[in-house]
């Protein structure tokens, strides 16, 4: 590659030439190829960075989540769920890198399935380089991450290995070839026949990830049955609550702080320009408007969930702040690049009613999912797309979705209903292609009795029958009254002692 430096004693031996017009620009042209070269290998390097620290913050959300679940289930089918999402990303990865990136974004392929870079052979392209990999594999193991939750303390551990290594090298693979990928049928970056003229505007999944994790749970819970002791003899809701809200919590900023690779990361780059080079506003500024979009309508959920749950139910719970939380990042999930701030405060706002709705309907119609995963992935993810087809501002989607001047926007927004009529088609195909595929696995695992532990198992817990033992010293105290015997307990001092006239007085008021 040629020096960057120039100097006037170079331009003067090339004047002294005959031919020094020629020679000067052939020189300059020289230098400024090398600094051209240059400056593109630096915006590759910074956007591929980017992207790498995205895929790395997508991928912590496994920690969020094994978090999450742990808390959530009852103590002696800790070890069981740990278990469960360190294997989501486990045979993910492999049923990934061999089946799925292929199928999602194999192209040049047709509108329905990808057919390129099995086991990522011929790849990199020109179009996706290795971070591109890793940043959608940590995608495609958060949907598996999600359905794992709503099967959660009753299923075996080999269904779990076959449902994980399905999902994510077939069901969410297609999906994201049909939404995301350049040929999809239905992807608003395709150079033609363009669903509505538009495509669906899933940006970061509330569709694609969201509720197809969420379905797939749906059905797994729905043919597995619930828990033993869910529901009474009278069909009564019977509350097993999960052992340690302090893991709730934590796994919950966990998943908080990994949402800012899974909505801004989506941009896949961040070295882009709107319009003339030189200003102040360019992707980084989308990227900045993506992120507080993602807090404002999360902390939204969280606050509309703790005053709702409280008047309905007379105490502030924060297992429930935390699942609304959650549901309204999984509803801003698919605008939060092309909506203002103040309507993602609408998106989230909804989304707790929403999550709260279908926590109402499940109890009435006795189906049991300890981490509401469908409900809140699978409800608050269906609503984000809604959303997204009333709200997307026009100049937003012209900025993320450029090259197509006349592309329907929101229809509050006065973009009309095309925006809006594809977001619902893209709900429907979800719920069918999951349905069609999920279903009938969770089915036939049923059938092959792969699917559900027994009545002894699921009593004593997964942790103690098929894993060896309790991750902790200690069971639910809710299980103590199931032992034959007696058992002795620690005595509590307690903070009282004998008043002079003999009654007991408090020693510390």
């Amino acid at each position: 590659m040629a020096s960057l430096t120039c100097t006037a004693s170079d331009l003067a031996l090339l004047s002294s030439s005959s031919s020094n017009a020629t020679a000067i620009a052939s020189f300059l042209c020289d230098r400024l190829s090398s600094i051209s070269n240059q400056l593109s290998d630096t915006t590759h390097a910074i956007d591929n960075t980017y992207l790498l620290f995205s895929a790395y913050l997508v991928f912590a959300m496994q920690l969020g989540f094994a978090m999450l679940c742990a808390g959530s289930v009852r103590a002696k089918n800790t070890m069981n769920i740990m278990l469960t999402n360190v294997l989501d990303a486990a045979a993910g990865a492999l049923s990934y890198y061999l089946f799925g990136f292929a199928l999602a974004f194999g192209g040049p392929s047709n509108g329905f399935i990808g057919r390129h870079f099995f086991g990522l052979n011929d790849f990199p392209s020109p179009f996706a380089d290795y971070s591109y990999f890793l940043y959608q594999w940590a995608f495609a193991i958060a949907a598996a991450g999600i359905t794992s939750g709503s099967i959660a303390e009753r299923t075996q551990f080999v269904a779990y290995l076959i449902y994980s290594s399905f999902l994510t090298g077939f069901v969410y693979p297609v999906v994201s070839h049909w939404f995301w990928s350049g040929d999809g049928w239905a992807s608003p970056t395709r150079t033609d026949n363009l669903l509505f003229g538009s495509g669906v505007i899933d940006f970061a999944g509330s569709g694609v990830v969201h509720m197809v994790g969420g379905i797939a749970g749906l059905w797994g819970a729905l043919i597995e049955g619930p828990r033993i002791g869910r529901f009474d003899r009278a069909g009564r809701s019977v509350a097993l609550r999960g052992h340690s809200a302090s893991l709730v919590v934590l796994g919950t900023f966990l998943l908080w702080f990994g949402w800012y690779g899974f909505n801004p990361g989506s941009f896949l780059n961040i070295a882009k320009v709107y319009g003339t080079s030189g200003g102040y506003y360019g992707q980084w500024s989308a990227i900045g408007r993506t992120a507080i979009t993602t807090t404002l309508a999360g902390c939204t959920a969280a606050l509309t969930t703790l005053f709702s749950k409280r008047l309905l139910v007379g105490h502030w719970n924060v297992i429930d702040v935390c699942n609304g939380l959650l549901g309204g990042f999984a509803a801003i999930t698919s605008g939060c690049s092309v909506v203002e701030p103040w309507a993602a405060i609408i998106c989230g706002f909804v989304a707790a009613w929403v999550l709260i709705g279908f926590n109402i309907l499940a109890s009435k119609f006795k189906y049991d999912d300890p981490l509401e995963a469908a409900q809140l992935h699978g409800g608050c993810g269906a609503w984000g797309l809604l959303f997204t087809g009333l709200f997307a501002k026009k100049a937003y989607v012209n900025e993320v979705y450029p090259g197509r001047p006349g592309r329907p926007y929101g229809l509050f927004m006065g973009g009309g209903g095309k925006l809006l009529g594809a977001q619902i088609i893209q709900i429907l195909t979800i719920i069918g292609w999951v349905t069609a595929t999920m279903g009938p696995l969770f089915y036939g695992l049923h059938k092959m009795k792969l699917l559900r532990i027994s009545t002894e198992d699921e009593t004593q817990g997964m942790d103690l029958t098929r894993h060896g033992g309790f991750a902790y010293a200690y069971n639910d105290e809710e299980e103590f009254s199931m032992r034959p015997g007696m058992m002795m307990t620690k005595i509590e001092p307690t903070n009282i002692s004998p008043s002079s006239d003999g009654r007991r007085s408090p020693a510390n008021v």
